[in-house]
């Protein structure tokens, strides 16, 4: 019998690869994200390669009510979720002060409070079976001090980092297998959406990027491995931990220096 995932963000990025990678290990997939067309061509394009069944749900996920809505959509369609991955998200890099306040408030909905809300609806079910497995897409930026313009994502990526981490010790020896994924730069539509391609393309070499496919693999191994942290690439873990052992005012500097560093390209 095959298992069925539920994917979040699932249009474009480490969603897509994610949808890939779960669909070639035989699970079911329910695509989830805003646009519809982008989700029904991934869904057909898994169920023609890999003879899966591929469930698109259309979903904001920055209206309050959306995780609620989409877990009954799911039950009413007699689905059973055996695995959750928290992938949607967006930043804002035009400042705090100089981002609407109903921006924010999407922001901290879309990417902190649903995975909240649609982990603790559905682990119950997974906890009951037996069988789960929760993997939530966090970044580098959750492991590094926050930094001015991009002020909330951060933040919030630390928070689900830290709440993953919790859920991870609090369901061992229930067959529910939780991780959070800390990708760095990632080739994805991310930048393209938030308007930071060029300067972030022009202020970090080819080297320190990563695709997609790749970032997703590693979550994708380290969730089925009951990792419950993982980061892909060497450098990405070196940056991680400087911004551990580093005393607090020399890593906001060096954080800093980096926000500089884009806004003179």
């Amino acid at each position: 019998m095959n298992r069925t995932v539920l994917i979040t963000g699932a249009s474009a990025g480490i969603g897509a690869a994610l949808a890939r990678i779960y669909a070639a290990e035989g699970w079911n997939v329910i695509l989830t994200a805003r646009r519809q067309a982008p989700l029904q061509a991934l869904a057909d394009e898994l169920t023609a390669a890999h003879g899966v069944t591929a469930t698109v749900i259309p979903e904001d996920l920055s209206d309050p009510a959306a995780p609620e809505r989409l877990v009954a959509t799911i039950e009413a369609r007699g689905l059973t979720v055996d695995g959750l991955v928290n992938n949607a998200g967006f930043s804002r890099v035009t400042g705090f002060l100089d981002t609407d306040l109903g921006a924010h408030r999407a922001m901290i909905q879309v990417m902190l409070t649903a995975p909240v809300e649609l982990s603790r609806l559905l682990l119950p079910g997974m906890i009951q079976g037996g069988f789960g497995r929760v993997l939530n897409v966090a970044s580098l930026a959750g492991q590094m001090p926050a930094t001015g313009g991009d002020t909330l994502y951060g933040p919030i990526k630390s928070f689900l980092i830290k709440a993953s981490q919790g859920v991870h010790l609090e369901t061992q020896g229930t067959g529910i297998h939780v991780t959070v994924l800390n990708p760095g730069y990632t080739l994805t539509e991310f930048h393209d959406v938030n308007g930071s391609r060029e300067q972030v393309s022009s202020a970090y070499p080819a080297w320190m990027w990563m695709d997609a496919a790749r970032v997703a693999r590693i979550g994708y191994d380290a969730c089925e491995a009951n990792r419950p942290s993982v980061t892909p690439g060497v450098m990405n873990n070196v940056m991680a931990g400087l911004a551990r052992f580093l005393p607090d005012g020399l890593a906001l500097r060096m954080v800093a220096n980096h926000a500089k560093r884009l806004d003179r390209i």
